[in-house]
């Protein structure tokens, strides 16, 4: 198993109101599975995913990923996990404007101590994974939204990290480029890859080996696709 969350709670307090984001939240993820979360907005599936790539902490409840209890690292730490074992796909792509393609999958390797002929093949590989090799030397505003997302895609996995956090991968792409991201999500799925996407497309959830419904902060449904 690769990760285990148990009775996961998160609350946000204001001066004068105490909003539960997750309550109750108990979750097992296997090693090389692709599951799909989904739910309304405001359901809780971010909050979740922020959780599980360390970017948000529970109120209470714990969280183990491997052999390592997460709740319990400092933020030195865990920053230092999430280098290590955590790749993240965005919506919004967050590619840096100013470095080109290159450059802005390199940066997600510059603070592993990799040396720099290494550095350059995994960058040279995962572009050419995701099919942009030929736009290495592109900046983000010279790029299709498809070939901004195929490059943030690669960012992601040239640090071949354990688990791949995806947040609405195809939320701002047309249809074609959408099935492009999603036959290269299931791809590298089929290589190994662990895999946990949000998403609001039902068609594109149900390409994932299992599909998690959330409503109100909980997990209702949890079932495997027939794929």
């Amino acid at each position: 198993m690769l990760i285990k969350l148990m009775n996961i709670q998160r609350l946000y307090r204001s001066d004068e109101i105490e909003t539960t984001a997750l309550q109750n939240i108990n979750l097992h993820i296997e090693e090389k599975e692709f599951v799909a979360i989904m739910g309304p907005s405001g359901c809780g599936k971010s909050t979740l995913l922020n959780i599980l790539g360390t970017i948000d902490r529970p109120t209470t409840g714990s969280y183990h990923f491997g052999q390592h209890e997460l709740t319990e690292m400092n933020e030195a730490t865990l920053a230092k996990f999430r280098r290590e074992h955590l790749g993240y796909i965005f919506q919004s792509f967050n590619l840096i404007d100013e470095l080109t393609i290159k450059e802005n999958i390199e940066l997600a390797l510059t603070y592993r101590n990799i040396p720099k002929n290494e550095r350059r093949k995994r960058v040279d590989h995962a572009m050419d994974r995701v099919g942009i090799g030929h736009r290495a030397h592109h900046y983000p505003s010279q790029l299709s939204g498809g070939q901004q997302q195929r490059a943030a895609i690669a960012r992601a996995i040239v640090g071949k990290p354990r688990l791949i956090l995806a947040d609405e991968p195809t939320g701002n792409l047309d249809t074609e480029n959408g099935a492009q991201v999603m036959d290269i999500l299931q791809s590298l799925n089929d290589e190994g890859a662990t895999i946990i996407m949000v998403t609001h497309s039902l068609s594109h959830a149900d390409l994932a080996r299992r599909r998690i419904d959330m409503l109100d902060g909980q997990i209702v449904v949890s079932v495997a696709n027939a794929i």
